[in-house]
């Protein structure tokens, strides 16, 4: 997986009735975009988190290149 600071994660729930959880890569912590990223989560709190199955990165296009 690649990421960078400002990309947006969602990570599916594991079992039938559980709610997606979405949140915003605050920091890149592997080399080249690699895992692990520090995520601050909607409900604000932030993590180190390693990504897994049923993790989609939402990429966001850098301010330098709307340009």
């Amino acid at each position: 997986m690649q990421a960078e600071t400002g990309d947006g994660l969602t990570v599916q729930g594991r079992r039938q009735g559980d709610e997606a959880r979405h949140g915003v890569i605050v920091e890149v912590h592997g080399a080249d975009g690699a895992p692990p990223y520090l995520v601050r989560w909607e409900d604000g709190h932030e993590s180190v988190f390693f990504p897994s199955s049923g993790t989609m990165v939402e990429h966001h296009p850098r301010a330098s290149a709307q340009r």
